[in-house]
């Protein structure tokens, strides 16, 4: 099976292809291009690297969030104008998951961290097990201080593996407070399309695929706009 996974949660946009047993192709590119120029021109090269084309795509694999909330929307619109009235599975991933899953093999613990602003990530747990993942906890929104006092108290002395685009903030408060932050390279710590696609062949082999027109971003939080419309109103009701 052909799968194509895609991610454009973040700054840098993935996109890979697997056929099922191994990766074929994996392309990523970091530019002040929007996603939405990105995303369609890099998936077409990672097929063309493969030998193939959008004809041969079986699967398409999409980060659903957590992350810009632009960026997964983007992903989002460009599957479903890709399986518009064909009958092609869908398979939405994490990409703190994803982040995780480009780290295997690894021994201790995996901690993707991505920038949610005011010093909060968005994260999720892994540790992996003969060679797959294990998740810890659910995907999730904090105080980045929270995270290293959790990881500190649950997991002392184990290894952390952060990664994502939080990594370098993390890492530092993480060494600061006594842990062993692992120092991974910047293909290890950056979003891969072919997790992505690897994961969304999982997904389709235990019966967890969608239509494209199911296909949904997860929001952890509202919007920027919204939580500021929120905090308008809340402080207008305070001085009434």
């Amino acid at each position: 099976m052909i799968v194509l996974g895609l991610d454009s949660t973040a700054k840098v946009a993935a996109a890979g292809v697997f056929d099922g047993e191994r990766v074929l192709a994996e392309e990523r590119i970091e530019s002040t291009m929007t996603q939405s120029e990105l995303l369609l021109p890099l998936a077409r090269r990672a097929l063309t690297a493969a030998g193939l084309g959008f004809a041969d795509v079986e699967l398409y694999a999409l980060t659903l969030g957590p992350g810009s909330f632009t960026g997964v929307r983007i992903g989002v619109g460009l599957v479903k104008g890709l399986v518009f009235d064909k009958n092609i599975p869908c398979a939405g991933v994490s990409i703190l998951e994803a982040l995780a899953e480009n780290l295997l093999p690894f021994e201790g613990i995996a901690a993707p961290v991505l920038d949610a602003r005011r010093d909060q990530v968005y994260n999720a747990l892994f540790r992996c097990e003969g060679g797959r993942l294990v998740r810890l906890c659910e995907d999730r929104v904090l105080p980045l201080s929270e995270l290293i006092e959790e990881l500190k108290k649950k997991y002392g002395s184990a290894p952390v593996f952060f990664a994502g685009d939080g990594y370098e903030k993390a890492r530092a408060r993480a060494e600061a407070a006594g842990l062993c932050a692992v120092e991974l390279s910047r293909e290890q710590r950056l979003p891969s399309g072919a997790a992505v696609a690897r994961l969304g062949y999982a997904a389709y082999l235990r019966g967890e695929c969608v239509t494209g027109e199911e296909l949904a971003p997860i929001y952890l939080r509202l919007p920027q706009a919204e939580r500021e419309r929120l905090e308008r109103e809340n402080k207008k009701s305070e001085d009434n």
